[in-house]
């Protein structure tokens, strides 16, 4: 009887799913930490086996999706190509370089900041009005950031190396927030779900241009476990929370899962401490804290 309430009432189904969302976003970070502790891979082999595993799933999507998006203008297609290999070949690649020196907890605080990039963006080249509202969330999102870097800092001698993460990191967030900035025209033009294919099919051919433009096709023989993992990868942290963060939207709205999303760094934080045997810091959780609660005042004062 409780299971049959639990699968009717739409407000626990859209919670699950937002739950579950957060989760397999989360582990793409361990994933990746994983494949870099047992082989010597590169990360673009490690992108382009995500992509290669993710692409059957996106092509099964695109064929309803795209039905009736009409002729693109020359312009349209020409920002669609823009946005497709900043928000997702741009920011991935970055990301999976950034992993090779920072920890998992940190990679996930720092790109958890893009929603005050992309406000950043909107205000200097959007036209986006200034709100002095969101100077405190802003300060509270940097300075949650620098606690954050300043955690790994203390704990790898190899000070150099952790900086070149952080910036390969933040590099991510900015792609990814001039993905969110600019996307909505298009978003309006086409529809969210045809644009996120379009978007994703666009980012899969620069990742696979860039890979057999910089290894031999011989880079892609890896040991079984790093297949595994990024086949892991593409159908739990790629495919299917894209499916579960829509399925929530749909049951609870957009505000209520972006809050709920809002575990994602502690869970990676938990993840890498149970298995990667990452290391916890009171600055770490000071500075997840900070971009968290600026993270969500920031969608508070644009709701």
């Amino acid at each position: 009887m409780l299971k049959v309430r639990f699968w009717q009432d739409k407000t626990s189904l859209g919670v699950a799913f937002s739950i579950l969302a957060a989760t397999g976003f989360s582990f793409k970070a361990i994933f990746v930490k994983q494949a870099y502790l047992v082989a010597s891979v590169e990360p673009v082999t490690l992108l382009s086996l995500r992509m290669l595993f993710s692409l059957p799933f996106f092509l099964l999507i695109s064929i309803p999706a795209l039905k009736n998006i009409g002729k693109l203008t020359f312009r349209e297609l020409l920002l669609l190509i823009c946005l497709g290999i900043a928000g997702y070949y741009g920011a991935s690649i970055l990301d999976f370089m950034g992993l090779e020196y920072i920890s998992a907890g940190l990679e996930r605080i720092i790109l958890f900041s893009y929603p005050a990039l992309t406000i950043i963006l909107g205000i200097c080249f959007l036209g986006a009005r200034f709100d002095k509202r969101l100077v405190l969330p802003l300060c509270m999102c940097t300075l949650g950031v620098v606690c954050a870097c300043l955690s790994d800092l203390q704990i790898h001698t190899s000070t150099g190396s952790v900086w070149l993460g952080i910036l390969f990191v933040a590099g991510s967030a900015f792609c990814y927030a001039f993905y969110q900035a600019f996307s909505e025209p298009m978003i309006e033009r086409i529809g969210a779900k045809a644009f996120s294919v379009l978007a994703m099919l666009v980012s899969i051919m620069a990742v696979e241009l860039h890979f057999f433009s910089q290894l031999p096709l011989s880079a892609l023989r890896q040991p079984s476990y790093v297949y595994i993992l990024c086949a892991m990868m593409a159908v739990f942290s790629t495919v299917l929370p894209v499916f579960f963060q829509s399925a929530a939207i749909k049951y609870i709205g957009a505000a209520r899962s972006v809050l709920i999303s809002m575990i994602g760094p502690a869970l990676t934080l938990i993840f890498g401490w149970l298995i990667l045997g990452e290391v916890i810091t009171g600055l770490q959780i000071i500075g997840m804290l900070l971009v968290l609660v600026g993270v969500l005042t920031i969608k508070g004062k644009c709701n």
